[in-house]
């Protein structure tokens, strides 16, 4: 479980408040030219969050599935409201919804990630960005990527992700198409240098 899994972790692992940058050869299809923020990294495995990738669901439509909102209310929503960012976090437990939001609201439920940077995911937090009240920055995901005991170690050591410090600016941009560059940048590396180092290994 997620909030277990935050909970639990002890001492931080190399991984934690780093992203993972899905290297040109990686397959799997969850993953390809992913970006991952990791918010928990111990012996026990890692958990982390996709933020790069669009989900078809937007807010508006999780609004009325979850009763939270009437159609006929939809239209007074401010356009910032209605255009919140809903991303696809990742291939487990895709039904369930996660924000990743700076650390200005706090709830009961809320899980500091970082110093900046909280988890929550119960309702009230939807609710209040509904009504204006939620934190400055955020972004809601479905889903989450997740690693058991040594699993993304091995990852890394078959050369599957690049890492690196993980910014708060790229986690709540909404430039969805160039954050997977501008990820790689953080490392001084380009997709065309990359894809070349890879053809020669």
């Amino acid at each position: 479980m997620v909030e277990k899994s935050l909970r639990d972790a002890g001492e931080p692992g190399f991984l934690d408040g780093q992203f993972l940058i899905a290297m040109p050869g990686l397959q799997d299809g969850n993953f390809v030219r992913s970006v991952i923020y990791i918010c928990a990294h111990s012996p026990a495995g890692a958990m982390g969050f996709i933020i790069n990738r669009a989900q078809p669901v937007s807010f508006v439509d999780l609004l009325l599935h979850l009763d939270l909102m009437e159609g006929r209310d939809i239209a007074g929503l401010p356009e910032t409201i209605r255009r919140f960012p809903v991303l696809m976090g990742g291939p487990v437990e895709t039904g369930r919804g996660f924000v990743l939001h700076s650390d200005d609201y706090e709830s009961e439920s809320s899980i500091p990630v970082n110093e900046d940077i909280s988890l929550t995911a119960t309702l009230d937090i939807v609710r209040a960005i509904t009504e204006g009240r939620g934190p400055k920055r955020a972004t809601m995901l479905l889903g989450y990527a997740g690693w058991g005991p040594g699993q993304l170690e091995a990852e890394l050591s078959n050369n599957g992700w690049l890492n690196c410090t993980a910014t708060e600016a790229l986690i709540f941009d909404t430039a969805l198409d160039t954050k997977y560059d501008r990820a790689l940048a953080l490392l001084g590396v380009t997709p065309e240098a990359l894809s070349t180092d890879v053809g020669h290994a």
